[in-house]
């Protein structure tokens, strides 16, 4: 099936009154990824390997349906191949019911399979609905947390000892402000460092997407 005829399904099965709906665009071919991103540009997709993640509001100017349907053409096009998958809306989605561990035991799993020395991390925290992002933006804001590529959610440094990013247990503390107002969302550790030992720095940088994080 096309791109476009993923989107056409999708859309037809989000309930009626659906606000926004939260997608990844999976290419068969890792080597396509990049001219994939180029064409879905105005949506500001984020990339994982050769998953692509971005969101489309039903009202959205520029962001709607009719433009990701014109932008899936062009991708289809091109000869790009892949699949198209709803990982959200705003409405209420079937699925099989989980258990879904709070986003404090899930900081606790993820410090727990670090390295013994591990002394600076960036990490990403995704929700399931745009509907939060201003509650849990207040919540998170020890962790000076920061909106990045299409993402639902916020990327944050933690600096385990010394250094830029807040504490591990601040972090802990913010992600069960989160759990206690019902907050859900899924974190992970993007990327970490062992044993980082600062002179006259305030701790590494990252480049990430050609900025520093």
């Amino acid at each position: 099936m096309s791109l476009v005829g993923d989107w056409q399904r999708i859309e037809g099965e989000l309930p009626d009154g659906w606000g926004d709906a939260r997608l990844a665009l999976t290419a068969e071919d890792e080597a396509q990824v990049g001219r994939a991103a180029a064409l879905l540009g105005p949506l500001n997709p984020g990339r994982r390997g050769r998953e692509l993640r971005f969101f489309v509001g039903r009202r959205g100017v520029g962001s709607g349906p009719d433009q990701l349907r014109r932008l899936l053409r062009r991708l289809d096009e091109e000869g790009i191949r892949g699949s198209l998958e709803l990982l959200a809306s705003d409405e209420p989605v079937a699925a099989p019911a989980v258990t879904r561990p709070s986003l404090a035991a899930s900081w606790d799993e993820l410090l727990a399979a670090l390295p013994d020395d591990w002394s600076d991390l960036y990490g990403e925290l995704e929700l399931t609905s745009t509907d939060h992002l201003e509650r849990a933006a207040l919540l998170l804001a020890p962790l000076n947390p920061a909106r990045f590529g299409g993402t639902v959610g916020f990327r944050f440094r933690v600096a385990r000892r010394r250094g830029y990013g807040a504490s591990p247990g601040m972090a802990r503390r913010c992600f069960e402000r989160l759990d206690e107002e019902r907050i859900p969302g899924r974190l992970q550790v993007l990327r970490a460092l062992s044993d980082t030992r600062p002179v006259a720095t305030q701790g590494p940088v990252w480049r990430v997407g050609g900025r520093s994080v």
